[in-house]
């Protein structure tokens, strides 16, 4: 069963330690995923953009996806199906086809705006028992199309947002999507204590965590990040791991185009990834404590 992400990401922030949010773009990606929380005994964020979304076939058939891998393999930690910097009309769909966490991202609205509708996605989500992510300062990079050169938010406006019910907050400090530029200038640590002090006790989110120095990513967890964002780091490792197959003509061998012997490189790729993050961000055995 499908859980809201509160209170893992609660238990988080309590506890010191992250959650991590791998983003899924398909069957083998999710199998590898859920497999890999399970074994750790780890709760998860499973992270759907629009365009993944789309890409599936829709938000009815992630959700349904979702919910069969996880009765089917038997997972038994907390697995949080959720909306990924979503649009208005995208948070209200994914809603209602079963999202269990929904991100309204309204960063590139004017403050008012984004609060205004903010404040109605958590009405909605939080009358089904959902959980809402809501973001300040937009995130750097490009996710979706929309692309930010990476802001650092306003403590003030971060406090507003904190202050609509929210239960957990993505602000910029920095941080971007994808690969990161040679001449990144690194996570801004006096903005976070900012926004941790502005914001109050809410869980903070790290957008872009591929590519950010570990000791970094360490420090920001110390200092109220309670969910970390994974998504360039498994699709390289998934590529490589497929691209090395063909390298060695394993298609060529047997039955070795079948697409179930070609993507298994890649899922076991994936889920060595997830237990390395899961390791790093100390949540293993984060389902039972």
């Amino acid at each position: 069963m499908l859980v809201n992400a509160k209170e893992m990401l609660d238990k988080a922030y309590e506890n010191g330690y992250g959650i991590g949010q791998f983003n899924i773009n398909n069957l083998e990606w999710t199998k590898a995923i859920l497999e890999a929380c399970e074994e750790k005994k780890s709760a998860v964020i499973l992270g759907v953009s629009e365009g993944a979304a789309k890409y599936m076939g829709g938000f009815n058939v992630v959700s349904k996806m979702v919910e069969g891998l996880d009765k089917d393999l038997n997972i038994t930690v907390p697995v949080a199906l959720h909306l990924d910097h979503g649009s208005y009309e995208g948070a209200k769909k994914a809603l209602d086809a079963g999202f269990t966490s929904i991100m309204f991202d309204g960063s590139s609205l004017p403050i008012d705006e984004n609060i205004e509708k903010t404040k109605e996605i958590v009405e909605l989500c939080h009358s089904k028992n959902v959980s809402v992510e809501a973001e300040v300062g937009g995130i750097g990079g490009e996710e979706d199309g929309v692309v930010s050169a990476g802001e650092l938010a306003d403590p003030e406006e971060c406090k507003k947002v904190a202050s609509l019910g929210i239960d957990f907050l993505a602000a910029g400090i920095g941080n971007i999507h994808g690969v990161y530029p040679e001449d990144w200038q690194g996570l801004n640590f006096k903005r976070l204590e900012e926004i941790k002090e502005a914001a109050g006790k809410i869980p903070l989110v790290l957008h872009g965590g591929t590519g950010i120095p570990e000791e970094q990513v360490k420090k920001a967890i110390e200092r109220g990040v309670s969910k970390i964002n994974i998504n360039t780091e498994c699709q390289i490792v998934f590529t490589e791991a497929t691209r090395k197959y063909f390298e060695e003509g394993k298609d060529k061998v047997g039955k070795g185009f079948d697409p179930r012997k070609v993507l298994k490189p890649g899922f076991e790729a994936i889920k060595d990834k997830v237990r390395e993050k899961i390791e790093f961000f100390e949540c293993e055995n984060s389902a039972e404590k």
